[in-house]
């Protein structure tokens, strides 16, 4: 059996199998059907090992709240007995949640009987109260968005709306991307986390500790993979795909040679060479983006040492100096934290949104 990319088997799912349920009984209900928030499918990255969990023919189908209360049960019941035990070759029917696993459930074959389908049925606030853990009745304030991680709001922004009767769209649309001096913010942080440790990796090596030197580089690469994706405006997903989306990127095309060749470097002074090279790609690209006064697109010597610096020429100060927003002005007088992704990859505090009201006391000097 072909493998078929997980969004259109779930599309044609809704509009082959779980439409006609919906119409034989509820003609005319409005409702949305769509494929966001977690899963590989949502990103476009899922292939064949893709299958083995959380994957197969599912959707999430949203009702308003008051249709919800009345007939998501009704409904549910409705596609456990009519939809078909398998679609395009895969089963319908799905094993129960492995609680040793993560719940994580898997396409289960069965010929007969009630279907455990994976068609979630929820409300649009329900769905990003548990997703964000977010009132959509409020105003997303930058402290929100310091505490959205993006890995989320990739899936939510990249999954696929098959059908929108109830304004799904519109709620989505919302989170396309962070406000102008947000984003100003989040650059300076990625900016700034450069300049704590672009002079450390020569450091190292100069003592001898290669290792650490190529440790260094190697978190050196990935914040300035960080700041390309900030750059062209696209949310960054976790470490798994992370590489593979910044391959989509057109600073790629530029700087994947040179990134591989900081991480393959056996020595200091070769890592040095490499990362100055990527460090005037990045500073380029960010004179394109006319956010700032134009920046220096030479590396320095970190004061007279033999190892060459980017960031400690001011990008940070020059992108915060540029914040006019009330808000994130008061944000930007603090230290240059960032968002959740950027002083943590932590997927245990990435994946707790029941934590993000304490994290938001970050951002909010009232609360702290």
């Amino acid at each position: 059996m072909a493998f078929i990319p997980g969004m259109e088997l779930s599309r044609r799912f809704y509009w082959e199998a779980v439409r006609p349920v919906l119409d034989r009984s509820w003609s005319g209900l409005p409702h949305s059907a769509a494929l966001i928030g977690s899963g590989s499918e949502t990103l476009g990255f899922d292939d064949e090992m893709s299958t083995d969990h959380n994957w197969g023919p599912r959707l999430q189908l949203f009702l308003r709240p008051d249709d919800w209360e009345r007939l998501a049960d009704e409904i549910r019941a409705a596609l456990r007995h009519e939809l078909p035990h398998r679609f395009l070759g895969y089963p319908t029917n799905f094993s129960d949640p492995d609680p040793d696993d993560g719940g994580t459930q898997g396409m289960e074959a069965s010929e007969g009987g009630p279907v455990n389908h994976l068609v979630d049925m929820t409300t649009v606030s329900r769905f990003f109260g548990g997703y964000l853990n977010f009132d959509i009745d409020r105003t997303v304030c930058a402290a929100d968005w310091l505490t959205f991680p993006q890995q989320k709001l990739r899936t939510i922004t990249s999954g696929g709306i098959f059908h929108d009767g109830i304004g799904l769209d519109s709620v989505r649309a919302r989170f396309g991307w962070y406000p102008p001096d947000v984003w100003r913010y989040l650059l300076a942080a990625g900016w700034a986390r450069i300049g704590q440790e672009e002079h450390l990796m020569g450091r190292a090596g100069l003592v001898g500790d290669e290792l650490g030197s190529s440790l260094i580089a190697s978190r050196l690469v990935r914040d300035l993979m960080g700041l390309c994706f900030l750059m062209e405006r696209q949310y960054a997903p976790y470490a798994k795909w992370f590489g593979t989306a910044f391959g989509q990127l057109e600073s790629a095309s530029v700087l994947t040679d040179i990134l591989l060749a900081v991480q393959g470097a056996s020595a200091w002074q070769e890592r040095d060479h490499w990362l100055g090279e990527a460090y005037g790609v990045v500073a380029a690209r960010h004179n394109r983006l006319a956010l700032t006064e134009p920046m220096p697109e030479t590396p320095i010597n970190f004061f007279g040492r033999p190892f060459r610096v980017m960031a400690l020429q001011g990008f940070a100060e020059a992108l915060l100096g540029s914040v006019g927003d009330a808000e994130v002005a008061q944000i930007a007088r603090q230290r240059p934290i960032g968002s959740i992704d950027q002083f943590s990859d932590s997927t245990d505090l990435l994946e707790a949104v029941a934590l993000r009201p304490l994290l938001r006391a970050l951002y909010e000097p009232e609360r702290r």
